[in-house]
């Protein structure tokens, strides 16, 4: 596995190394002592699969608040999708910054999101599926976003025309 830390500090991009032969291939999508190498969180609760029928539909930007702040990890199983998480930890060098990775089941790609970051994607394929690893079970009382337009962030998504549910429409102006 290879291991590249994005501009955010924390937020690694995992990519797979494939074993072909005449049967197809192989790839091993976790190991734990490799995730410990990198001082990366390995105590994962929930696996959560997302199925997205049309594309340009937005899911996020989500987060749990404290003290339930959750770390994912993220892959695109089936499909493609454009991958958003935004820095919303006051002390970081990086707070109010986002960065974007494309996954996809071609790539086979995956997005480690750590604690204190809001996260999100939009489908660039019809019928993707997402899959996520969780740190934290889900909290609903603590369950918080940000809106995927929010002037705050300025996020620039690849398809304009999009379809997003109505609770992730109606998050308030983020304020610091």
């Amino acid at each position: 596995m290879i291991f590249t830390e994005t501009k955010l500090k924390g937020a690694y991009i995992i990519e797979v190394e494939p074993y072909y032969d005449e049967r197809g291939s192989f790839v091993r999508t976790w190991c734990r002592q490799e995730f410990l190498n990198h001082d990366l969180d390995t105590q994962f609760v929930q696996t959560n699969l997302s199925f997205n029928n049309k594309i340009g539909i937005i899911r996020g930007m989500h987060f749990q608040a404290p003290p339930y702040e959750e770390i994912k990890l993220v892959s695109c199983i089936k499909g493609e999708i454009y991958d958003v998480i935004i820095d919303l930890r006051p002390d970081s060098k990086t707070f109010k910054q986002w960065t974007a990775v494309r996954l996809s089941e071609e790539n086979q790609k995956m997005l480690y999101v750590p604690k204190g970051f809001a996260h999100g994607f939009q489908t660039l394929q019809e019928n993707t599926k997402v899959l996520y690893q969780m740190s934290e079970f889900y909290q609903p009382n603590y369950a918080e976003g940000v809106r995927f337009n929010d002037p705050a962030f300025h996020i620039d998504w690849p398809i304009k025309d999009v379809i997003v549910s109505n609770k992730d429409q109606s998050y308030r102006d983020f304020k610091t």
